[in-house]
């Protein structure tokens, strides 16, 4: 790898000295960047123990898990830890009135008894390969943008075709420090993952959307999967035959407990930060995305969390969406607060003045960097409104209102039926009736009808009337911009708001029915609303991501002999620090772990978020921790590091430095929430649930013996 320039490094010579454990680090590139100061941390494994494309390493138990979390193999029987906000989708979907595992928790005492979880997959990493020399070559700065990307996805169809020949794998090209270093990263995909514990909400949850980013923390927030195979090993749609995977390596879970200063590393699937930001990338995030998303979720969220309440039907349909868009709703708040408080525009700035001076001290770079800051600031400034509109628009009409989500499914069928086609329209009719099911099932309408009302109100509010879709023009004449009106129509009449009407139209399909349906003619209009944004965003994104791009070269032009750390971006990466408390403000101290003590503390019987099981109660009143307690005697729950992780982390192992599992990560602290922009490392933890808690819980509460029996634990 090229010794190239961290933001953070260039932060350093500006302003401090950048703590040698942040940093989200690629694992081919350990045993050259990072072994040797992992080992001074106390260490005992070697590169190859992490990492290794021959042999059996830690990366082999690491995984993908579903579309956004990570997971970890922690037996030979294919056993799978991961947090529970990570299976909530799947245990949701598994859920009913009769048989509410959210709310009751579930314990499979045997193979037989685990739960097929549909559309559920799990994915190994192969090997990722250094592909910069292959695509670079073939680049030049001649090039447009449009040019230079259309080079980029050709050579990487070409590497990832090769990659594939022959085998099941999936292979993509990923782009690193913006487009000037590529990496193609393999993947083996399972898709019979089956559903085998869980506690009840009230400890995995515990605390809720309260405690959600905060610490002190008392969550169990861990679920447990198990991935099968075909009789050959290979992965295999479900099946009864099918077997557990024996994998290549699993994790041993540790139960000797975790002190101050203990190393420990994070191996997982960080799905995006943007470090490299300048200080107008950061205005636009704060200013445009994330007051967005908090200003619309926080509306939406009001709406669903009182007819959840209401409602134990709607509570469980509602339960995983509410979380979903909770997090990050929340996340962003937190992101502004601490951008503000930690002056992060002004040290950006800080940044650009030296990078401008020494772009300005040399003819030569000044010819190919000079227009880089000023090309940024005019491309932020100019697709400001356009972003706005969009994010809006997004969030409110595009996810926010479930119906004009649901509706745009049936284009598929439109087409069938325009086209005269019965073979066409009878398997548009089939796919529809599938996506029926899965929607009706967790849909509330009286509640989506509240929403759409306030979705469409608010956009009218905020955003300025040159971008609003077609369908504002159609309520403004019936119905007197009265969208309460509007909606109640709506939901009266259309074929997406009532599964009754939805299946009997599909039992006699007709196209004038479908084009007049006031909900799938409203998302018509506000998917052109959002194509018309997406383009006239076009010319300014282009300039922003070739400005980003050679203003990240430049960085690496200007100090060739530091190194720096990519972006995340959803590939498999390593962090290592210690166990740690913090000081968030003045004459505070937060301790680096918490105990069951602080539960039964928190709890009040009369808040949902903060109930506690009998079971528990009862435990904690006799001291039955088993051997699960800490050599002082307390039961521990969560404790804190300082790994540098963020969202896509959730379920990441927390690793000792023997390559045991000491805790799953789960979550970030409050006052470091800037940390997908702005690393601050005296604020800076990752919080942990306690392998002792998650085996306590499922020994000591759960009574689910085979599972511990199954663990390879180390006292």
């Amino acid at each position: 790898m090229k010794r190239i320039l961290s933001f953070f490094l260039v932060v350093s010579l500006l302003l401090s000295t950048v703590r040698a454990d942040e940093g989200m680090w690629l694992l081919p590139l350990i045993k050259k960047l990072n072994i040797n100061k992992m080992h001074e941390m106390g260490l005992k494994l070697s590169a190859e123990d992490i990492y290794s494309i021959n042999h059996s390493s830690l990366k082999d138990a690491v995984i993908i898990f579903g579309g956004g979390c990570t997971g970890e193999l922690v037996s030979d029987q294919g056993l799978i830890f991961t947090n529970h906000h990570c299976g909530y989708s799947s245990i949701q979907k598994l859920s009913s009135v009769e048989h509410n595992y959210l709310e009751d928790g579930f314990w499979a005492k045997s193979m037989e008894e685990e739960l097929p979880a549909p559309g559920l997959t799990v994915k190994f990493l192969k090997y990722m390969e250094d592909v910069s020399d292959q695509i670079n070559k073939e680049l030049n700065d001649k090039m447009t943008e449009e040019e230079r990307n259309a080079k980029i996805r050709e050579i990487s169809n070409e590497i990832t075709k090769k990659a594939t020949d022959g085998n099941d794998y999936l292979a993509s090209v990923e782009s690193f420090f913006a487009d000037n270093q590529f990496y193609l990263v393999v993947y083996e995909e399972f898709k019979d993952i089956r559903f085998v514990g869980a506690p009840p909400s009230s400890i995995g949850k515990f605390g809720f959307d309260t405690d959600n980013w905060m610490w002190p923390r008392h969550t169990g927030d861990f679920s447990i999967f198990r991935v099968y195979c075909g009789p050959d090993g290979k992965p295999a749609e479900y099946s009864p035959d099918n077997k557990p995977l024996k994998p290549k390596h699993y994790l041993p879970v540790s139960i000797k407990g975790v002190e101050k200063d203990d190393f420990t590393m994070t191996i997982g699937f960080p799905g995006s930060t943007s470090r490299y930001l300048t200080s107008w990338g950061i205005e636009e995030r704060m200013n445009i995305v994330n007051e967005a998303r908090i200003k619309v979720r926080g509306v939406k969220q009001d709406i669903w969390q009182k007819d959840m309440l209401s409602d134990e039907k709607i509570n469980i349909q509602y339960a995983s969406k509410f979380s979903r868009s909770s997090n990050y709703w929340k996340n962003s708040i937190g992101m502004n607060k601490g951008l503000k408080k930690l002056n992060v525009i002004t040290k950006k700035q800080a940044i650009e003045k030296r990078f401008a001076e020494w772009v300005n001290a040399d003819p030569e770079r000044k010819a190919k960097y000079g227009d880089v800051l000023e090309g940024l600031k005019e491309g932020y400034a100019a697709r400001a409104p356009y972003l706005r509109a969009l994010y809006y628009l997004s969030e409110s009409l595009m996810r926010g209102t479930e119906a004009f989500s649901f509706s745009q499914a049936a284009s598929g069928l439109e087409d069938a039926l325009k086209s005269g086609d019965s073979d066409k329209i009878n398997s548009a009719i089939e796919k529809m009736k599938k996506r029926g099911e899965s929607f009706f099932k967790d849909y509330s309408p009286k509640t989506d009808e509240k929403v759409m009302a306030a979705m469409l109100k608010l956009y009218h509010d905020d955003i300025s009337s040159e971008y609003y879709p077609e369908i504002y023009n159609t309520i403004e004449k019936k119905f007197k911009n009265n969208f309460n009106a509007f909606s109640k129509v709506v939901f009266q009449k259309s074929i997406f708001t009532s599964e009754e009407r939805f299946n009997a139209f599909l039992a006699n399909p007709k196209l004038k029915t479908l084009e007049k349906d006031l909900v799938f003619k409203g998302e018509k209009t506000i998917r052109d609303e959002y194509m018309s944004l997406i383009s006239n965003l076009k010319k300014s994104s282009i300039q922003i991501n070739k400005d980003n791009r050679l203003f990240e070269a430049g960085l690496m032009q200007m100090a060739p002999e530091l190194i720096r750390y990519p972006d995340a971006n959803f590939t498999m990466r390593l962090s290592y620090g210690v166990v740690g408390d913090y000081e968030p403000r003045d004459a505070v101290i937060y301790k680096d772990h918490t105990t069951l003590k602080g539960v039964m503390e928190k709890e009040d019987p009369n808040n949902f978020e903060f109930i506690v099981p009998g079971k528990l109660k009862e435990l904690y009143k006799e001291k039955d921790y088993g051997r699960y307690a800490d050599k002082k005697g307390y039961m521990p729950v969560c404790f804190t590091t300082n790994n540098d992780i963020t969202g896509g982390n959730s379920g990441s192992p927390v690793i000792n430095a023997n390559g045991e599992l000491i805790g799953l990560a789960f979550d970030g602290n409050w006052e470091a929430m800037s940390g997908d922009i702005a690393f601050e490392p005296d604020l800076q933890k990752t919080i942990c649930v306690d392998a002792r808690y998650v085996l306590f819980i499922i020994d000591k509460y759960a009574g689910a013996k085979n599972l511990i029996d199954e663990l390879t634990i180390i006292e």
